[in-house]
């Protein structure tokens, strides 16, 4: 359920805005998305654990505060973040 330390590594270099970056709005919310996406396969299956259920939705609302900054403060990185993620379908 976790990421691994190989995958979450491959997400930061994907979607680094510079060379040393591990904390950008970017990074955050890939690395997100990936847990989110991993957390929905897992509750297909377990349809009753809810306190896996409750971490979920806390995280998808801090992906979209997350997003609504990046929003506010750059449009163009919003747009392709949302691209490169398939978000906003």
């Amino acid at each position: 359920m976790a990421l691994t330390p190989e995958r979450k590594q491959a997400l930061i270099e994907a979607h680094r805005v510079h060379e040393k970056d591990t904390g950008s709005p970017e990074v955050q919310i890939a690395l997100l998305t990936e847990t989110i996406q991993d957390l929905t396969q897992h509750l297909r299956t377990h349809k009753k654990d809810h306190h896996s259920r409750r971490g979920l939705l806390k995280m998808v609302g801090h992906r979209r505060k997350l997003l609504v900054h990046l929003k506010d403060t750059n449009v163009q990185r919003y747009g392709a973040l949302i691209e490169k993620l398939g978000l906003r379908r």
